[in-house]
């Protein structure tokens, strides 16, 4: 399937990830991991402005009220306002040099989930998490494990179903979703991917013989799973039974995660990395790293807001 794609601003990141629309504002928000930065700009107008994190930021969210919730390496934090102070939320149980947050979002009930990356990637140490403040406490809780690197996370439009993605085994999860107590049931297998072949290089981006591996993900309205396929320049739309598909091509070898957003939820954002590409890539390919937006027929979901309880 061929969309018109164009970058959304001027510059790019180093590796940008979790993208979301404000629909308040009118901004699109995401991150530069390694950078250590949040984003935020207008992809009218195409300005953009960045905001330094003491640590890699792995997602964010927005807060009901204002300001972020922001998932970095060694805890979940809240900022009040664009550039406040950081106030931590939550740590958790890993090893902060050797784990960090990824990939994340909040459900439709205001929990922020967010899941770890174990960064030497030589056993299956990464876990999903989800943080809960309705109640006025920070209330969290261990709902997934068995990963290297948690991307993914996402829910249908009817909250039935709850999806987590492990990029390394090229394996999106889905379960059951119980979305009063948060329970994850019935685990199975949503889309098993075939790993990369034996000799695969960069310069075989786009070619039939490797079409990557699952990184972020969006819904559309119709319950399509919207999943960027890392190393495979394209998107890959699943349909909910997890068998029908139409490939999207990208003019980047890495897109990290799509959103939806503009005031009527057609515009689809995708962040895209460079990090560790050859020369030769990046000359093939120089819109890597940058934000790239494209109009398409149907909508998407709205973000899903941090609900930070009775104090606001």
């Amino acid at each position: 399937m061929q969309i018109s794609w164009t970058p959304a601003f001027d510059t790019p990141e180093i590796l940008g990830e979790s993208p979301f629309w404000h629909p308040a504002e009118r901004l699109l928000y995401w991150v530069d991991i390694p950078a250590r930065r949040l984003l935020r700009g207008n992809p009218e107008t195409g300005s953009k402005e960045g905001w330094n994190m003491p640590s890699e930021p792995g997602c964010i969210a927005p807060i009901r009220g204002g300001g972020l919730v922001i998932a970095l390496r060694d805890g979940v934090y809240r900022a009040r306002t664009w550039g406040g102070d950081l106030t931590l939320l939550a740590r958790f149980p890993h090893d902060p040099a050797t784990t960090r947050f990824n990939d994340g979002k909040c459900d439709s009930l205001g929990r922020f989930w967010a899941g770890t990356l174990y960064e030497p990637r030589d056993k299956r140490a990464a876990e999903l998490w989800c943080i809960d403040m309705r109640s006025g406490k920070v209330e969290i809780g261990l709902k997934a494990g068995n990963a290297t690197t948690a991307n993914g996370v996402l829910w249908t439009p009817d909250d039935r179903t709850a999806f987590w993605s492990d990029t390394p085994r090229h394996r999106i999860h889905a379960w059951d979703f119980e979305s009063g107590p948060a329970v994850l049931r019935h685990h199975r297998v949503f889309r098993q991917f075939a790993p990369k072949p034996e000799g695969w290089t960069a310069e075989d981006v786009g070619s039939d013989s490797y079409g990557g591996r699952p990184d972020g993900a969006a819904m559309d309205s119709e319950g399509r799973y919207h999943c960027a396929m890392f190393e495979g320049a394209r998107l890959l739309r699943i349909d909910a039974d997890g068998v029908g598909e139409t490939s999207i091509a990208l003019p980047a070898a890495c897109p990290t995660m799509p959103c939806f957003g503009g005031d009527d939820l057609r515009t689809l954002f995708v962040t895209t990395g460079r990090e560790k590409r050859s020369d030769a890539e990046i000359a093939r390919m120089p819109w890597s790293g940058r934000v790239l937006k494209a109009r398409v027929d149907v909508p998407g979901l709205p973000v899903n807001f941090f609900d930070p309880g009775p104090a606001g």
